[in-house]
């Protein structure tokens, strides 16, 4: 009995102490089950993926075509920066356009200058015409007028008043079989000179006017445009110059880097003949080799890109013998960074800078419609004054029979019949003497007058629309502005940043050099292995590289700079010129 009372104690003092000692230890964490999808199908146990050049390994050693397409490498032809930008600016298709776009302009300007011009109008022609007597004064059936005419006048202008002058002279020779016609055949001819002279609207500015002097500022502007395109072309060819620099220079490294890493390779079967390398060593410098390989023909294809890149530049057409010459650029790269403040550069691209320009000159064409139309809200009232002379000639009509009794049938001797013999003496004499005689002459002077009832609401209404294009044309000056501002900002800072690029880089080169001879030694002394020399051989190679590029973004740098502050062709010594 009490020996079963001792285990009773024993078995509960156990059970606590399990209890407790559960407690204070960590819990086994529960299994992961195996990653699968919603379908409970683990992603190595996939079904349904098609089996695809099962095995696949390219047992094809030889190497392609080292060349490119198109060009023959052994015809190679210098080219310097400079003469790559006269070509550009040569064979540019879209500065010829622009070229085009000026002499149009030209022309334009030529064309509304003819609206002054004088002009020279003249008329004649041949005229008969037979009609029935409905006259109680001639025994004729019918009458037959047969008429010759010859009409001419000259129009002059006065551009500053927008006066028209005009002088006209105006001939005709009438033949008849009507009996009581004087004279037949009669001649008439006059002499006359009008003029009209605004008052208000169109004395000092019409739309004659207007059409010059915009297609004045349309000249300027489209020369503007001219420059401003040029700028680009400059800049984009100064950008592909320095690009085929590094892309040649970069096929150069790659170059030397696979003699380098061909090298390397037979120094490690060197090692390995001498016993400090194994020979699966050798399989790893091959392995570079053959990176190294492929490095240039990835050099081959950006030289091709970048030479591409200036030949669409610089070439007629796609004909031009330069699409299979090698071009090989020969100005050094290091040109001179240029050194200026943040206030100077930004003084002078709003001074270079050709959008503030076009802004200018579309200021200006506003200026002009305003004018313009303040003109057109004047009252239009025009003083006219003509004067015309008058002539009458001919011979006396065979057939004239008069249905009244002359005084020279009554009474050849009365005053009336002579001067009826007087008059008819006129009549039958050269007509231009009356008119320089001034025998019949007509003044007319006056005032033509057109006016709204309520206003002229159309000027009005155009004078309005051309008042809120000029503030929208300053407002898109304070925009052009700005965005100079953030054109020079970036350049400036791009150029600094490039500097500390190229820095960067010479330093990386020379000191990666440095490591590479070092961890060559280390693996001669077989304190390295091929790997870390493998590693700093690629990495010497990069560094190599990565120092010309860095070389090449600083050039393009001061060349966007250039193009930022509108220099860039009196940087480059250019002028452009539209050829006529």
């Amino acid at each position: 009995m009490k020996r079963n009372l001792y285990i009773f104690v024993f078995c509960i003092i156990s059970v606590a102490a399990a209890n407790v000692w559960a407690q204070d230890a960590q819990p086994t964490p529960t299994p992961t089950p195996a990653v699968t999808d919603k379908q409970g199908v683990s992603p190595e146990d996939l079904k349904g993926v098609p089996a695809i050049a099962p095995n696949y390994s390219s047992d094809d050693r030889s190497m392609p075509d080292l060349g490119r397409v198109g060009v023959d490498m052994t015809q190679q032809r210098s080219l310097t920066l400079k003469e790559t930008i006269e070509l550009a600016l040569e064979n540019n298709k879209d500065i010829e356009i622009t070229r085009k776009n000026v002499r149009s302009a030209e022309f334009d300007l030529q064309s509304t200058r003819g609206i002054y011009q004088p002009r020279f109008n003249a008329q004649t022609y041949y005229d008969s015409s037979k009609s029935p007597n409905v006259s109680i004064f001639s025994s004729n059936s019918s009458t037959t007028v047969r008429s010759l005419v010859g009409n001419a006048s000259v129009t002059g202008y006065v551009p500053n008043f927008g006066t028209v002058v005009t002088g006209s002279l105006n001939n005709s020779r009438v033949t008849t079989d009507n009996p009581i016609s004087i004279l037949s055949p009669q001649d008439n001819s006059s002499l006359g000179f009008s003029l009209t002279q605004p008052l208000f609207r169109g004395r000092k500015f019409d739309q004659s006017r207007r059409t010059i002097e915009i297609a004045k500022k349309n000249l300027s502007l489209t020369d503007t445009q001219f420059r401003q395109r040029s700028i680009e072309v400059v800049a984009t060819a100064e950008k592909a110059y320095w690009d085929l620099a590094f892309a040649l220079r970069n096929l150069q490294v790659q170059r030397d880097s696979v003699r380098d890493a061909k090298d390397q390779l037979e120094h490690n079967k060197r090692l390995v003949e001498e016993g400090q390398l194994a020979p699966i060593d050798i399989v790893a410098a091959e392995t570079q080799v053959a990176n190294f390989e492929q490095a240039v023909y990835d050099a081959l294809n950006i030289v091709n890109q970048a030479e591409n890149a200036i030949k669409s530049l610089i070439s007629t057409n796609r004909n031009d013998s330069v699409w299979s010459q090698s071009l090989t650029p020969v100005d050094s790269v290091e040109i001179q960074v240029p050194r200026t403040t943040l206030t100077e550069a930004m003084d002078t691209a709003l001074e270079n800078r050709p959008e503030l320009e076009i802004n200018k000159d579309q200021k200006d064409i506003n200026a002009v419609d305003q004018r313009y139309y303040r003109d057109q809200k004047k009252p239009q009232i025009d003083l006219i004054a003509s004067y015309n002379s008058a002539g009458v000639g001919g011979n006396q009509n065979p057939r004239f029979s008069s249905p009244f009794p002359l005084p020279c049938t009554t009474n050849p001797t009365s005053p009336a019949c002579q001067a009826q013999l007087a008059n008819l003496s006129l009549l039958t004499g050269n007509p231009y003497g009356g008119i320089f005689q001034n025998r019949y002459p007509t003044f007319r002077v006056g005032i033509n007058i057109s006016l709204p009832l309520f206003g002229d609401k159309t000027a009005s209404a155009q004078l309005g629309k051309s008042l809120v294009e000029g503030e929208k044309i300053e407002t898109q000056r304070e925009q052009i502005e700005q965005g100079i501002q953030v054109d020079v900002r970036n350049a400036l800072q791009a150029i600094r940043t490039a500097e500390a690029r190229l820095r960067a880089a010479a330093i990386a080169r020379e000191n990666t050099a440095k490591q590479y001879d070092s961890e060559q030694r280390k693996l001669d002394a077989g304190q390295s292995d091929v790997y870390k020399v493998l590693d700093r051989q690629t990495a010497l190679a990069a560094a190599r590289s990565n120092e010309l590029r860095a070389r090449t973004e600083l050039n393009k740098a001061i060349a966007d700079l250039e193009r930022a502050t509108g220099n860039s062709l009196k940087a480059n010594n250019v002028a452009p010129k539209v050829v006529k």
